[in-house]
């Protein structure tokens, strides 16, 4: 998520796959406000819970997550790594995954990176007490070497497959250097596919694209994407959406089928729709994203959720996602050829929103630069 510049919002439509979602009610200029659900937290990055379950889980990027139960925040956290990280920057505790069978198995996922710097997923396990892991549980999943302080990726989540997906960022500096987004022999400006419970520590499953491939990496399921920040699953539709930060000029969501492993996004002939790499902007065989807007408009995209909750009934389907910089908050519905419905919403001023969550109720949540955590609600 690095800082850059300022507002237009460009939009780029696709005709590429998918269902379409139903058509929604007409949305109230006004109808989304945001209520505070905690404050006071050290960098919140991403907020989310385990299937079924009531609480609501923040991750702070300085090592710690903590617990919102029964509307307040509970004073111990739930892990404490901050003893194992590198923070500060876009280096931290970025993001934790629940087991789709949390409730029986307690195992949950996290991303951080570690005192070299470098990205670590690890599996822990709760303890007897549900409001505490276990943290001599900690089984080391995938190390990932950072060859640069940022473009970390970060987040990890389990798809509607079973599967556990990690987003990587291409490593780092300015332009991808390293040329990671289209080499596939690096995981780097990724996102990749781990079957968690075929094997310890995971499995390549059989049926990614690259499973199996003499000098690739069989844990790729998508390719260049340069600091994806964030991506989501919305499984009535069966799509996954990618957020993906821009280097010089452009911010981009892509939408794709879930299912369809094997895409390559661009990173770093393409930023967004655009050549950025003329000497071999080669376009044949690229995904290009159906959203963009320039840094006339913000600076770093924040990526959110597919809203499908029951409180805000006139904007389900929307896909909602903000700019670091210009703070604004936005939506808008894809229905399988095109962008439709786009919205700003006026919410005032919150300041840099740092990231998205999703409750087990698929209610939606932002985290600010501010420590603070608030759930999009109805207008009163």
């Amino acid at each position: 998520m690095s800082a850059r510049i300022a507002a237009l919002l460009l939009i780029a439509a696709c005709g590429r796959g998918g269902p379409s979602d139903t058509q929604p009610p007409p949305i109230p200029a006004n109808g989304i406000r945001l209520a505070e659900v905690a404050s006071g937290l050290s960098s919140p990055v991403y907020a989310t819970s385990p299937p079924g379950d009531a609480r609501l889980f923040v991750v702070e990027q300085t090592g710690k997550i903590r617990i919102v139960q029964n509307g307040q925040l509970v004073s111990t956290p739930f892990l404490d790594v901050s003893a194992l990280i590198t923070s500060g920057g876009e280096r931290g505790l970025l993001s934790v995954a629940f087991h789709p069978n949390y409730a029986r198995n307690g195992f949950f996922y996290v991303d951080y990176t570690d005192r070299d710097g470098d990205t670590r997923i690890v599996r822990y396990h709760v303890s007897a007490d549900a409001n505490r892991a276990d943290p001599a549980s900690a089984q080391l999943v995938l190390t990932v070497a950072q060859p640069f302080a940022n473009h970390n990726g970060g987040l990890v989540m389990f798809g509607p497959d079973g599967k556990l997906y990690v987003g990587m960022g291409d490593g780092g500096s300015g332009g991808d250097p390293q040329g990671n987004g289209q080499n596939l022999a690096a995981l780097l400006g990724k996102i990749l596919r781990l079957d968690v419970d075929g094997a310890q520590p995971y499995a390549i499953p059989a049926d990614n694209p690259l499973a199996g491939q003499t000098g690739k990496r069989g844990e790729i399921w998508i390719s260049g994407v340069r600091n994806p920040w964030r991506f989501a699953f919305d499984a009535p539709s069966g799509l996954l959406y990618v957020a993906d930060v821009g280097q010089n000029q452009w911010e981009e969501v892509d939408v794709v089928r879930a299912n369809q492993g094997g895409l390559n996004f661009g990173w770093n002939l393409m930023e967004a729709m655009h050549c950025y790499n003329a000497s071999s902007c080669v376009q044949q065989g690229l995904t290009l994203p159906v959203l963009e807007y320039s840094h006339d408009d913000g600076c770093s995209i924040t990526g959110g959720f597919v809203y499908r909750g029951s409180a805000i009934p006139a904007v389900q389907g929307h896909y909602f996602y903000a700019d670091y910089c210009k703070g604004w908050l936005r939506s808008f519905r894809w229905d399988g050829a095109q962008v439709l419905d786009r919205r700003e919403w006026d919410v005032g001023d919150v300041g840099s929103i740092t990231s998205f969550g999703q409750d087990a109720g698929h209610e939606l949540y932002i985290t600010t630069s501010a420590g603070r955590v608030l759930k999009l609600a109805p207008a009163q």
